[in-house]
């Protein structure tokens, strides 16, 4: 077993007094955190590290599914630790374990399956309604004049230019504002089929913003898929009105491009050798500058 399952099962030994039958890695991918599918007693948890600086964060997400849950709606409920709290610390890491919900995960690249995803989007954004906590982040904090904009000659005009549009978008339309999923992808979702209930099984970097914004980032994890089935979805829900979403799609979509480009070029300027920034700013220069 590798160091870093090694440290993760010490962590469940300590903080839940569990030990897993397995524990398999399982990429969500864009996230500083790491994750684990565990079996514990024959049943599938999903157990997720991530810095102790991003620990309140966690703990937001971790929140909003209890309230989630409170209301009715499917999700991965919690595994609260031995003392009672939601994340454990260990090793200068902060982790929780939740139960995968019954059925499957979603498959971005279906069309029947994007239905789904946009409807459990939808419910879960009108479930959040009053939903309050410290660890809620604002949902971006890309500034045009940013040092590390400088990694490509082209960044700063085109991240300047999705920031000008947002803001005129905001000045001109009326936007709906709530709980945000933060990485809405297909994975974070589970369809039951016994109940045709889907359900989310974990949670992104929790955050306040316009409710399209989590769904230009659902768009931008469909693979290069058509989204039409996706975006009706979460239309026919009811959470945003579809004048809205016709209206603001276009300018998140760009815009969620260059929060990704902004992260990846703070990245860079940490660490200049990281492959994965570099390959986010080439994925991000046509949506940005097309």
């Amino acid at each position: 077993m590798a160091d870093d399952d090694s440290v993760a099962l010490a962590a469940l030994r300590g903080g839940w007094q569990h030990v897993p039958s397995r524990l398999d890695p399982v990429s969500l991918g864009g996230t500083a955190a790491t994750t684990w599918v565990a079996t514990i007693d024959g049943a599938c948890h999903l157990v997720t590290r991530v810095p102790l600086g991003k620990r309140l964060r966690l703990e937001a997400g971790l929140t909003a599914v209890r309230h989630l849950v409170e209301r009715g709606l499917p999700a991965g409920e919690p595994v609260r630790t031995l003392s009672g709290a939601l994340v454990a610390d260990h090793d200068g890491a902060a982790y929780a374990m939740v139960r995968c919900p019954p059925g499957r995960p979603l498959v971005p690249r279906d069309p029947i399956d994007q239905q789904w995803w946009g409807d459990a989007l939808a419910r879960l954004h009108a479930g959040m309604d009053g939903f309050a906590h410290a660890g809620l982040a604002p949902w971006h904090r890309v500034r045009a004049d940013a040092p590390h904009l400088d990694a490509e000659p082209w960044l700063r005009p085109a991240v300047a230019s999705a920031c000008a549009a947002l803001t005129r978008l905001t000045v001109t339309d009326r936007l709906s504002y709530g709980v945000l999923h933060g990485r809405p992808r297909a994975a974070a979702f589970r369809l039951d089929p016994a109940t045709g209930r889907t359900a989310v099984i974990c949670w992104g970097p929790a955050a306040t913003g316009p409710l399209v914004a989590d769904l230009a980032a659902a768009v931008t994890h469909a693979h290069d898929e058509p989204t039409a089935e996706l975006v009706e979805g979460y239309a026919a829900a009811g959470a945003v009105p579809r004048d809205e979403i016709d209206a603001a799609l276009p300018v998140l979509l760009r815009f969620h491009w260059a929060t990704r480009a902004d992260a990846a070029a703070r990245r860079l300027a940490a660490v200049p050798t990281d492959e994965a920034a570099r390959a986010t700013l080439t994925a991000a220069r046509e949506p940005l500058t097309s």
